[in-house]
């Protein structure tokens, strides 16, 4: 009796090691520690003029529209990979390297980007042609509106033959509406470059934005073809475009004239009628 009692005392001292739970090891309570906070790309410059912090729906080339700025040209300044994938609360760089202009802060309504396989095309020139009012493409150009003065003012002319049909309201209308039939030509208000030919602003349809210098861009929207690409120079007078009624619920061009990255009233830059 006495061995047997030996041995189970043995095996009970046993199967309490076994059942006793493993030591945790402690390698410095990292695991009590809180995440660590990565900042925003760009964040030590919010804040800054020339910056411009990313909000939630911002795209890319909402955000050149509002600067007044080339979309390629924001991308370059940020070293971004991809002009899509912008984080709320990034900062970006909105103005040249070594510009004082303060940037314009986007406004207007809220965009995502949208493809544009919608948009129709038409084979292209490597120069733009001269403007000609006598040309079957080009409708005949009103007198210049008078400069305004300042070495960056220019004369523009109208972008569309109809009437205006939705006047200028910056809470709701950034330029003005002017009517028409699909087909019917759009033509360049002044003397430029295409720095965007796309459909990537919702609400814009299929869009067309000059940049005729350091202060003004214009915006042509809602055409059925765009008959330029991007980075190409065009003239005076020249057809850009077919009005349609891309994203828009009847046939016009929407016409914006943007000073700085503001829109402005078009009736105080263009001619009287």
């Amino acid at each position: 009796m006495s061995m047997l009692a030996a041995l189970m005392v043995v095996a009970g001292c046993s199967s309490t090691r076994l059942d006793r739970p493993a030591p945790v090891e402690d390698r410095g309570g990292s695991a009590s520690r809180p995440a660590e906070v990565v900042p925003m790309p760009g964040a030590e410059n919010a804040g800054k003029p020339g910056y411009y912090t990313v909000k939630a729906g911002d795209t890319l080339f909402r955000i050149a529209l509002d600067s007044g700025q080339n979309w390629r040209d924001i991308q370059a300044w940020n070293n971004l990979t991809n002009p899509n994938a912008l984080e709320v609360g990034q900062v970006l760089r909105v103005q040249p390297p070594g510009a004082t202009t303060a940037a314009t802060a986007p406004s207007g309504p809220t965009t995502s980007p949208v493809t544009s396989s919608g948009v129709a095309s038409r084979p292209l020139t490597e120069t733009a042609p001269p403007a000609a009012s006598n040309s079957p493409t080009t409708p005949p150009a009103p007198a210049p509106a008078p400069a305004a003065g300042g070495a960056d003012e220019i004369s523009f002319i109208w972008p569309a033959q109809g009437t205006v049909i939705t006047p200028f309201d910056e809470a709701n209308n950034k330029g003005v509406s002017i009517a028409g039939k699909i087909g019917d030509p759009v033509v360049a208000a002044a003397d430029g470059r295409v720095v965007y030919a796309g459909a990537g602003l919702r609400g814009y349809g299929n869009l067309i934005i000059l940049k005729h210098n350091n202060t003004y861009l214009t915006a042509y929207a809602h055409n059925q073809a765009l008959l330029v690409r991007e980075d190409q120079a065009v003239r005076q007078g020249q057809k850009i475009a077919e009005m349609g009624s891309s994203d828009t619920d009847r046939v016009k061009l929407h016409f914006e004239v943007r000073r700085l990255g503001k829109p402005v009233d078009p009736m105080g830059h263009l001619p009287k009628r």
